[in-house]
Formats: C-alpha cells, sequence, structure tokens
C-alpha cells in the first residue's frame, strides 16, 4: 500500500504543472468542502437543538418549587413537597409516600408542559 501511495506522489511530481496538478488540487478543495459541509449540518441539525434542550432543562431544574408537578427519570410522576439546597427534593408521588430524588432526575410534567405551552420536549 505505502508503495502505491509513493508511486502516484512520483507521478504527480513528474507530471507537468497543466491539468494533472490542477485537478488533484480541485479534488482535494472539494473534499474539504464536503467535510465542512457535513460539520456544519451536524452541528444545526443535532448538536445545537440538544444543548438548546438541555439549556431548557437547567432553566426548568433551577425555577422548580413547592407545588410543581414533575416526572423523574425513572418515570414517577409526583409532586414537589420541598426543594433542599443540597440538590435534592422531597417528590409526593400518592397522598402520604413521600420520596428524595437528586434535582436532576427530575423533568417537567408532560400535562405541565401542554397546560403552559412550554417548549421543553423530551
Amino acid at each position: 500500500m505505502l508503495n502505491f501511495i509513493l508511486l502516484q506522489a512520483a507521478k504527480g511530481a513528474a507530471a507537468p504543472a497543466g491539468d494533472a496538478g490542477a485537478s488533484a488540487m480541485g479534488g482535494g478543495m472539494g473534499s474539504l468542502i464536503m467535510i465542512v459541509a457535513l460539520i456544519a449540518i451536524f452541528y444545526f441539525f443535532m448538536i445545537r437543538p440538544q444543548n438548546k434542550k438541555q439549556k431548557e432543562i437547567r432553566k426548568f431544574r433551577d425555577a422548580m418549587a413547592k407545588g410543581d408537578k414533575v416526572t423523574t427519570a425513572g418515570g414517577i410522576h409526583g409532586t414537589i413537597k420541598e426543594v433542599r439546597d443540597n440538590g435534592t427534593i422531597i417528590l409526593e408521588i400518592a397522598d402520604g409516600v413521600k420520596i428524595t430524588i437528586d434535582k436532576a432526575m427530575v423533568y417537567p410534567s408532560a400535562q405541565d408542559v401542554v397546560a403552559t405551552g412550554a417548549d421543553v420536549k423530551r
């Protein structure tokens, strides 16, 4: 494989500076443009929307208050009874049944998103 590459390089160096050199440069430039375009497509269709969604969820978690209806990462629906300073919340999942969970594992309830028209999606 290395011999083939070296032969191609020697052939390109020995060729006159006419069409062969120009076509090789044009092909390389076209490939570079395609790679840049592909990176831009990935950024605008995958990375940017994900960052926007994470920012909205972070904003929701910072604004959580007593009485908000939420859904945990495990799918448990409940109402916030207390937000603690150590990064946990007390969630009431049934009458008299309270659990302590990490704030990072909470998402807005689907009913609240529909009712408020919020733009947070899961």
